[in-house]
């Protein structure tokens, strides 16, 4: 072809990109993808570049750090993950890219959606309503365990129910609870268990493990005949973390096998305690009864009792007696209350005689003269008390009280004044010394000023 042929419309190579990008954009719009992480890249910048692969083919992938949610850090190459996003292309190179919106592990995510849309599936048709589930009985008659017969749930389940209720009969109706032929054994042993209706409550169970582990728990055909299950069906599948599309359709879920075996039976302790109050309320009513009866026949004896001649007799007799009591009752108030009236008065007459009169006038002089000693002896023992302090306050200012202390007044011996001043004396002229005690004498040696 020559330059000349060219068509005059020719576009950039930028412009070419920018339309296949919106072609790829508009067309596809956003995509599940899964493969193995490779050429695992973490700039600076915080986004992460990759590449998807499989067995024959790959594409480049970008995860900008916006979009980054969860444990972003803990992918690596190698791993198989599902990548949700939009196909692109990188204008300035031109590299046809997925741009990542959200990345989780391959094989978990995809059944956690499954179990998600399963669960609003069965919710929207009602199966998993609370009105449509059967309460369990208080005490069943026989019990149902579908499990694998060699798992641990079993043996959990046998333990708790021999320790709790041991006089409850338990059949087993084998089944695996894992893998892909398990969905069917277990509606199978559910069917069996609804065929020969020889349980009262059945208990689907097994023990923990991963959502993998679980998944024969999560088929729609298995929830549908366990809602369709006559009988009160309690699911106890895994750790108590753990739900299946089987806890929400049965009747009662329980957090694990043992719990799954606590609901079901009872305490046989509570039972034997309830028991044995039962008994001791039907021997009170018992006893209460024959008591009732026993008091009733009494009654109706005493009834025939009254109505005899002997009876009659009897009870004029007690009248008779009775009156004559009340007379001789009267006779004896009369008696006492004329022998209180004659004391009345010669209580009068006493109290008005002329020699009480002295008698008690004598008493009374007594006692004047007694208080008049009593006042008497007081007041010399008060002015003695004041005597003695005044002569302690006195004896308390007292020169000589001074001197008892150690101190001495001191005289001039010729004119007997009262020394002050050391001054006032000479060398050699006699003084005299008062003490508490006698007086002393002395030449005055030195005079110290």
């Amino acid at each position: 072809m020559q330059m000349n042929d060219l068509p005059s419309t020719a576009i950039s190579v930028s412009q070419l990109n920018r339309r296949v990008k919106a072609l790829l954009e508009q067309g596809m719009g956003r995509v599940w993808v899964e493969g193995e992480i490779s050429n695992l890249s973490r700039p600076g910048s915080g986004h992460i570049y990759l590449t998807l692969k499989d067995d024959s083919a790959q594409v480049s992938a970008a995860w900008f750090q916006q979009r980054q949610r969860g444990p972003a850090i803990g992918f690596k190459n190698g791993d198989r993950v599902l990548a949700y996003g939009r196909v692109s292309i990188y204008e300035a190179r031109g590299n046809y890219q997925l741009i990542i919106e959200q990345l989780e592990p391959a094989g978990e995510g995809v059944l956690k959606r499954r179990f998600d849309a399963l669960k609003l599936k069965l919710a929207g048709e009602g199966l998993f309503d609370e009105d449509r589930k059967r309460p369990i009985p208080a005490l069943p008659g026989q019990i149902g365990i579908i499990t694998s017969p060699t798992g641990a749930a079993v043996r959990d389940i046998l333990s708790v129910l021999r320790r709790r209720f041991p006089a409850v009969p338990v059949i087993l109706y084998p089944a695996a609870v894992q893998g892909d032929a398990a969905p069917g054994e277990l509606m199978a042993a559910l069917a069996t268990a609804v065929r020969r209706a020889e349980c009262d409550v059945l208990i689907l169970t097994r023990g923990g493990g991963s959502l993998e582990d679980l998944w024969a728990f999560n088929d729609e055909q298995l929830a549908r005949e366990i809602a369709a299950c006559p009988l009160p069906v309690v699911s106890a599948v895994g750790h108590e973390v753990d739900f299946t599309i089987a806890d929400f359709v049965a009747d009662v879920r329980a957090p694990t096998p043992s719990g799954a075996a606590e609901m079901v039976v009872p305490d046989q302790g509570d039972w034997l305690h309830r028991i044995g109050v039962l008994a001791t309320r039907i021997g009170r009513v018992g006893r209460r009864a024959l008591e009732d009866k026993a008091q009733e026949l009494d009654w109706l004896g005493r009834r025939l009792l009254a109505g005899s001649p002997a009876a009659t007799l009897r009870r004029q007799e007690d009248r008779l007696r009775e009156h004559s009591g009340r007379l001789r009752s009267v006779m004896r108030q009369q008696l006492l209350e004329r022998r209180s009236g004659l004391q009345s008065v010669s209580a009068k007459l006493m109290a008005l005689s002329p020699a009480l009169t002295v008698q008690r006038s004598l008493g009374r002089l007594a006692q004047l003269r007694e208080r008049l000693s009593t006042a008497a002896r007081d007041q010399l023992s008060d002015t003695r008390h004041k005597i003695a302090i005044l002569g302690r306050t006195l004896n308390s200012v007292s020169p000589l009280a001074t001197l008892d202390r150690g101190y001495a007044i001191v005289k001039r011996e010729a004119t007997g004044d009262v020394l002050m001043n050391a001054a006032s004396v000479t060398t050699g002229e006699d003084i005299r010394a008062r003490l508490s005690r006698g007086e002393i004498v002395a030449t005055v040696k030195k005079v110290i000023t």
